[in-house]
């Protein structure tokens, strides 16, 4: 971004997990991500603040509407209308603007309307293809534009501090914001007070949730505890609901059943770039990695390969477990799994408790990954 490259993802070396030893399968063991501890400088989380490589290539015209559900047409046609009206800057501007607020760009008029579209949807209607859309069609260079989850943002105020997080925003044109989370009290003051800064400074605001199925059609509690956690910014925000079913199982076959030790390992061999770990100790190493690495964790990896997959014991671990998750489906990164099926990862406690939102995200996305991964079977 800004003329300079992000700085690459420094290693650091530990112990692999025992699945990943080399056998007699193959003469190359697969890779482990229990192998892995990267190092993320903090420039690339701000250059990585884009639509994931699953998302490159969608634009409001890939959107293909469900005919039953009107509330998703309207939804590509206020989008589409809201990104043509933020415009452009000129290459003068752009040239004042530098990453972490170094240079001042002219202060924008605050244009009248709302400064924001918080999309209302339950799982997999695809509002994060629209999101991305949006990013896409905003008329400006990429360098103005920012796209990332809630748990992305936070880690990068992490990273960079409040203060500094405003100046490196502040001279975007839009900051997209997927997985708007309303479950950690203290990270929603935190962001809402952030989105508030960036208003200010003109930029224009998107973000999406989940409503739980259970919850669709009885009185939509997203878009209402969205809009009063932001509190002061409500204002800025129109919410647009998108009705509709998962479309990661419209008419598609249930997600295959786990494979046995043997078929995993097997595959793992005989798979290019692809990653080999007993799932308890991948649990373990993930305690070890911050949740912002996650992503780094999986360059290069071609295909996840897990044995022994079996309930996560513990909250803390799921929620790891949930932001793995989000990254491999990010990447659109096959899982091949041996144990339980993933719809069995989380006890009906956690499934019935203050974060089943992003748990049943995070199975809905996982067997959309292991349907994938049915290919990397064959010929095996």
């Amino acid at each position: 971004m800004s003329g300079s490259l992000p700085r690459p993802v420094r290693w650091g070396t530990v112990s692999s997990s025992a699945a990943s030893r080399p056998g007699q399968i193959a003469d190359v063991a697969p890779l482990s991500l229990c192998g892995r501890e990267p190092h993320v400088p903090a420039d690339r989380l701000v250059a990585e603040m884009v639509p994931p490589p699953r998302f490159d290539a969608v634009r409001f015209a890939t959107y293909i509407p469900d005919p039953d559900q009107p509330s998703q047409t309207e939804a590509v046609r206020v989008l589409e209308g809201f990104a043509a009206g933020l415009g452009g800057t000129s290459a003068g501007e752009q040239g004042r603007r530098r990453l972490f607020g170094f240079g001042k760009a002219a202060k924008k008029a605050a244009p009248s309307g709302p400064r924001g579209v918080y999309l209302d949807g339950g799982y997999g209607v695809g509002k994060t293809h629209l999101l991305a859309s949006l990013w896409h069609a905003t008329p400006a260079e990429p360098e103005l534009k920012a796209f990332g989850t809630f748990v992305e943002l936070t880690n990068l105020v992490g990273a960079l501090g409040f203060q500094q997080t405003v100046r490196t925003l502040s001279g975007h044109r839009l900051l997209c914001i997927d997985e708007f989370e309303l479950d950690d009290p203290g990270d929603t003051v935190l962001v809402s007070t952030l989105l508030g800064k960036l208003v200010e400074a003109g930029v224009a605001l998107a973000a999406t949730s989940n409503t739980l199925p259970s919850k669709l059609g009885e009185g939509r509690f997203a878009a209402a505890d969205f809009l009063r956690e932001i509190q002061g910014l409500s204002a800025h925000f129109r919410a647009l609901r998108i009705d509709g079913e998962d479309y990661r199982h419209r008419g598609l076959p249930e997600a295959p059943a786990p494979y046995s030790d043997d078929v995993v390992t097997r595959v793992a061999h005989a798979t290019a770039d692809a990653s080999l770990d007993a799932f308890p100790d991948l649990l373990d190493h993930l305690a070890r990695v911050h949740p912002s690495r996650y992503g780094a964790l999986t360059d290069g990896i071609g295909a996840v390969c897990l044995t022994g997959v079996r309930p996560v014991p513990d909250q803390s671990t799921a929620l790891r477990l949930v932001v793995l998750a989000d990254r491999l489906y990010d990447r659109e990164v096959p899982v091949l799994a041996s144990g339980l099926p993933f719809d069995q990862l989380f006890s009906e406690e956690m499934l019935n408790g203050g974060y089943r939102k992003k748990y049943f995200r995070a199975i809905s996305r996982l067997t959309a990954l292991a349907r994938d991964a049915a290919r990397l079977t064959e010929a095996r």
